[in-house]
């Protein structure tokens, strides 16, 4: 679908590669940059300083509209390279947050959002509601690649840590599955999920990827390559 430095947290310096976004398990090619808001503007997020850099102001977003949604009640699990970052995945995040959420909250979510101060807009997509704080694009998502985000998805999700507030997390093989399914002729960039394969790969039911995946070109070149690499074992 439509994902996202370092902090003490994570060590390490590896970055994304450019021009590719992960957007809720659906790759497209990322937007051209904002244009960096004044030091005074606050991108929906009511006036004060933006962070110092993106990787901090898209964690603040994060944080901003996790909080709105648990304070409202709504389920809902962080997606995305976002969600990677959460379970430890070494990333420079340049894009946007992903959040999946029911599409029967969608209404409500955007109410509450819009009373929280948060600037919402409904694209033509009929799979997301977009929004915006902190200088940075937020995609709430009731679709990861045209397959419905359901409750039992969201009750797998794991509960983690995002630059210490705590939310729910879309577990290693629903997040995986996510980016296996957005693989297509025209988005194929192995070389942005390699990374989180590498890491998660012992949090990760591949055999179940497997065989979701059976007869899909693109994924299954991409586990094949995870097994050249010795990332996971070789098929029996």
């Amino acid at each position: 679908m439509r994902n996202h430095s370092q902090d003490a947290t994570h060590p390490g310096t590896p970055t994304e590669p450019s021009g590719l976004r992960l957007a809720g398990g659906r790759a497209v090619e990322a937007d051209p940059p904002a244009p960096s808001p004044g030091p005074a503007q606050g991108g929906g997020s009511g006036g004060s300083r933006l962070p110092p850099d993106r990787t901090q102001a898209i964690l603040e977003a994060t944080k901003h509209v996790a909080s709105i949604l648990k304070g409202a009640g709504h389920p809902f699990a962080l997606a995305g390279s976002v969600a990677a970052y959460a379970h430890g995945v070494p990333a420079s995040l340049q894009h946007d947050t992903d959040f999946a959420i029911l599409r029967e909250d969608a209404e409500a979510v955007t109410r509450d959002l819009e009373g929280a101060g948060i600037r919402v807009r409904i694209p033509p997509e009929d799979w997301l509601v977009k929004a915006r704080s902190h200088g940075e694009e937020i995609d709430l998502i009731f679709e990861l690649t045209r397959h419905p985000v359901n409750r039992d998805l969201l009750a797998r999700a794991q509960i983690l840590p995002v630059d210490s507030v705590q939310m729910p997390v879309l577990a290693p093989t629903d997040l995986m599955g996510s980016l296996l399914a957005a693989f297509s002729e025209h988005h194929c960039d192995f070389g942005a999920v390699l990374p989180i394969a590498r890491t998660l790969r012992e949090k990760i039911d591949w055999d179940l990827l497997r065989r979701e995946n059976e007869g899909v070109p693109m994924p299954e070149a991409f586990l094949y390559l995870l097994e050249r690499l010795n990332v996971i074992d070789r098929r029996e």
